[in-house]
């Protein structure tokens, strides 16, 4: 409370940075510097266009020389999202004479899994290479074939932060003659970008930089034919009148973080150890997920049984911490988080904290605080506390059909007990994360899953039966 004004100020510990960044004081700066001085058209010859011209080729060198590139090889773009997508359709146009073979991994941004449906149904050919519990892609799993146009990796993983093999299946596609687009919007700027790219993508506002400025890298000598009608800005590779504060402003603040990136990226490091490891002893029945050791320094992830991600995200954000999920298993959606269903881990009750530089050491250790209390008071009114019924049977079908996670594992845990060990339980549920939780589940709990079964076996007329066979 403000005791001159009476207000109650509401001061938000913002964890989010995955998502967005916030603008980074040096871009703030040369933003309103650029405003002033970078506002004409830069392909216009008279004084002020060519004022605008210097400042965009200056930009196009500082994120051409963090990057690693040359500086003809840089297009700016709207958004990274449409970097990754024009960088993809623009490779798979200019290479489509090799053949009409797309390649990515499991986890990838949504942007590259649009690409890959919209190239599916247009008659292309897809492989999705799957990943290990942590997340991690296998480059020896990469199909690299003679009819492979593109193949594509992120540098780590949005979600959970895992580093991905970029430099192994670089090698593999330059042995094959492939190109590989690297997306590489979560780490651009923190960690140094591995080597053997053909093409780049990365989004200014995950650096700290402003929102509406994607940079898309497109190696000399890589086959690049346009998807969109022909422009004469940015080497013909994105249409439109590009804006040169917020490139301006980009490229500075880029500068800074990849300046800062060593010293920050170690005491972040440290902060996120300390979540990782504390959150896996002061809350029960949760799983920290992503690799523990070749990961993202700012960002982890973890998975609460029991609770519904998005009623705890609301809990937190009235105590003050902003944070994501990193799955979209609410009571809105049917649908889980593609990126932990390939990984085959609890999708249930996930929150995502991403770290901003300079986050206030004090500020972890608060979120550590209150977060069991938050859990428990979320898990309260399910009644988990209470005894169990005694074992009674061998065989138990639960019926949880029309039931959005976490219930249907919520009604399991309730009433397992109701089986003497070695019996099975069936739960009936027509709810798509029920296939990845209820497995999950068995694992943390010790119990034996058993596979799943039709519904139509135990007179159900829709969804399936999961089997579990109670270990103790």
């Amino acid at each position: 409370m403000d005791g001159e004004t009476g207000i109650t100020v509401w001061c938000v510990s913002y964890f989010d940075v995955a998502s967005t960044a916030p603008l980074h004081p040096v871009a703030r700066q040369a933003l309103t510097a650029a405003l002033d001085e970078g506002w004409a058209d830069p392909a216009r010859l008279y004084r002020s266009g060519r004022q605008a011209r210097m400042l965009l080729d200056a930009a196009r060198e500082t994120v051409a020389e963090v990057l690693g590139a040359r500086a003809d090889e840089i297009s700016f773009t709207a958004s990274g999202t449409q970097a990754v997508q024009l960088g993809m359709l623009g490779a798979l146009k200019g290479n489509r004479r090799r053949g009409n073979h797309l390649v990515h991994s499991a986890v990838e941004h949504s942007s590259v899994l649009h690409v890959a449906e919209q190239h599916l149904a247009g008659g292309g050919e897809v492989s999705a290479v799957p990943v290990d519990r942590l997340g991690r892609a296998d480059p020896a799993q990469y199909p690299l074939r003679e009819n492979t146009a593109l193949a594509v990796l992120q540098t780590a993983n949005h979600e959970v932060g895992t580093l991905q093999p970029v430099e192994e299946v670089a090698a593999r596609c330059a042995a094959a003659g492939v190109p590989l687009l690297v997306d590489a919007a979560q780490s651009a700027g923190r960690l140094p970008v591995p080597a053997g790219w053909s093409l780049l993508a990365a989004s200014a506002h995950k650096w700290g930089g402003p929102a509406g400025v994607g940079v898309l890298a497109v190696r000399k000598g890589v086959r690049y034919a346009s998807p969109l009608p022909a422009d004469e800005r940015e080497r013909g590779r994105v249409p439109g009148y590009v804006n040169v504060p917020a490139i301006v402003a980009a490229a500075a603040s880029l500068r800074a973080v990849h300046a800062e990136a060593e010293r920050e990226n170690a005491r972040l490091h440290a902060l996120v150890e300390r979540i990782r490891t504390q959150v896996a002893q002061l809350v029960p029945e949760v799983e920290v997920v992503g690799d523990p050791v070749n990961r993202l320094p700012h960002l982890v992830t973890f998975s609460c049984l029991y609770v519904d991600g998005e009623v705890l995200l609301g809990e937190l954000d009235r105590a003050g911490f902003a944070v994501s999920s990193g799955s979209s298993c609410t009571s809105s959606t049917l649908t889980p988080s593609h990126v932990l269903a390939a990984m085959g881990v609890l999708t249930e009750g996930n929150v995502r904290v991403s770290l901003p530089y300079g986050v206030d050491e004090a500020d972890v250790d608060r979120f550590l605080a209150i977060l069991p209390g938050l859990v428990a008071d979320v898990r309260a009114p399910l009644g988990l506390d209470l005894p169990t019924a005694p074992a009674r049977t061998d065989s138990l079908v639960i019926d949880a059909l029309g039931k959005l996670c976490p219930l249907p594992v919520i009604e399991l845990a309730k009433r397992i007990g109701e089986v003497a060990p070695g019996g099975t339980v069936a739960v009936l549920a027509d709810d798509e994360a029920a296939r990845l939780d209820i497995p999950a589940w068995c694992g943390m709990r010790s119990q034996e899953y058993l596979g799943e079964a039709p519904a139509a076996d135990y007179g159900a007329d829709r969804g399936f039966a999961y089997l579990v066979k109670r270990i103790s």
